[in-house]
């Protein structure tokens, strides 16, 4: 069994608008605060191989689930501005006054709101793999990669996963597929059905009701993040999908001074992929 599964760190929780919030954390310090993605069975259980590294570096690592994902309760709103806004609500249950965020996948678009509307509670941000954070390549004039993005979270919603669909879905965000072992699978998979598959079809039926999570807002996140006032570090996969790797190339060309890394052998999870680049590179961002 892989070492930071036999050693799972304990379940913890906290009361958030009557909701029960569970929380993972490790170490203490400098607190740095990991948002997972919104694709079907996400939850803090992404990060859990990536806690203790960081914790052993002397920092406070938590990841939380967000409401209706892993074991955190839902409420009535289903909405993405209600799951955002449980960031700062978290963090006041904590006792948090200001953290570092490590955002992974959509909640990086998450973590630029929350920075650019009250940069004084957020140290740093380090955004792994979040594809609305970069520029369209010229022929993207429709805005289609988001537009794919929000079909396959459709397609999702439409049938409760088998074990194997799972796997299936974890490999499709890996390039190291070797990472999806027995356990981890089963780990997924346990946040893929049920109760978390109702609410991920609920989710998505809502967002397609209210124009599709793929809709384009009139200033596009990649533009909002540059303007934000704290230290701010991109890591993207080379081999992602929705063509991240050159998107990521043209930022940079774009913006010569914008702290961004692209990792060879890595896909859209950035913290499995590429996860001693992330050490290496994240751990003394936010220390520094």
């Amino acid at each position: 069994m892989d070492t930071h599964l036999a050693t799972m760190t304990a379940d913890k929780y906290v009361a958030i608008d009557g909701l029960k919030i569970r929380y993972l954390e490790e170490g203490s310090g400098t607190p740095v605060l990991f948002l997972h993605g919104a694709s079907l069975g996400s939850s803090a259980d992404v990060f859990r191989r990536n806690l203790g590294p960081f914790a052993r570096a002397g920092l406070r690592a938590i990841a939380f689930d967000f409401p209706g994902y892993g074991l955190s309760e839902v409420g009535s709103d289903l909405s993405l501005a209600y799951q955002t806004n449980t960031v700062p609500k978290f963090m006041d249950a904590l006792g948090l006054k200001k953290v570092a965020l490590v955002a992974h996948s959509r909640s990086g678009g998450q973590a630029v709101q929350l920075a650019g509307k009250e940069p004084h509670r957020y140290s740093h941000l380090v955004v792994l793999g979040t594809g609305g954070l970069l520029p369209p390549l010229p022929e993207d004039v429709e805005g289609r990669y988001n537009q794919v993005a929000a079909r396959v979270d459709r397609q999702m919603a439409q049938t409760e996963p088998t074990p194997a669909d799972t796997k299936k879905l974890m490999q499709a965000d890996l390039f190291h597929t070797e990472l999806v072992t027995p356990e981890e699978l089963a780990l997924r998979h346990s946040r893929s059905i049920g109760k978390a598959f109702e609410t991920f079809t609920k989710r998505a039926q809502s967002e397609e009701g209210a124009g599709g999570s793929g809709a384009q807002p009139a200033v596009p996140q990649w533009k909002r993040m540059l303007e934000l006032k704290i230290p701010v570090m991109l890591i993207y996969g080379r081999e992602d999908r929705a063509h991240a790797g050159e998107r990521a190339e043209l930022f940079k060309k774009m913006h010569p001074d914008l702290n961004l890394h692209i990792m060879n052998g890595c896909k859209h999870m950035v913290p499995w992929d590429a996860e001693q680049e992330v050490y290496r590179l994240a751990i003394p961002f936010i220390k520094g």
